[in-house]
């Protein structure tokens, strides 16, 4: 290999080192926000928050709030100051992580699917916050993220 296509592999490497920092300290920064937007909305944020793998698992297959609209709210709540939007877009549609609108969906859409979703992450992106937050505050995320696409949707879009 001669010296040109070394330094475009070095060059190469470099900048792919560099976005992987990037996108880190963007979760970094991020991270450093939540906590206090998270408990304005009664939530305390134990350790560094991002892309760590595990979590726990539903102990329930059933969401205790389903049907509760105060729940749901909360979740439209915790669904923006935790960032999933910044992923999954403003009101699940999509960007960088999937469309939280679809009909199908690859793990499931039943309440136990969409809590391991979060607490348990996904591959190819989906972080796992399980470790990170409190079960109850998962599963209001999950009754907001079932929501979506029906007429109980709080501050759907317009």
């Amino acid at each position: 290999m001669g010296p040109r296509r070394r330094a475009l592999r070095f060059a190469a490497a470099v900048s792919a080192a560099a976005a992987a920092a990037l996108v880190f300290a963007s979760c970094r920064d991020a991270a450093e926000e939540r906590p206090a937007a998270a408990p304005a909305l009664g939530v305390v944020v134990q350790g560094t928050v991002g892309p760590l793998p595990g979590g726990r698992r539903a102990e329930r297959a059933t969401n205790p709030h389903r049907g509760d609209a105060a729940a749901r709210a909360d979740g439209r709540r915790y669904f923006v100051a935790m960032n999933c939007s910044g992923c999954h877009g403003g009101h699940g549609g999509g960007g960088m992580g999937p469309s939280l609108r679809d009909e199908v969906w690859l793990y499931g859409a039943d309440d136990a699917a969409i809590f391991d979703s979060i607490a348990q992450g996904r591959a190819y992106g989906m972080p796992a916050w399980g470790t990170m937050l409190p079960e109850d505050l998962i599963w209001r995320l999950t009754a907001y993220v079932q929501s979506l696409r029906t007429p109980d949707e709080p501050s759907p879009p317009r």
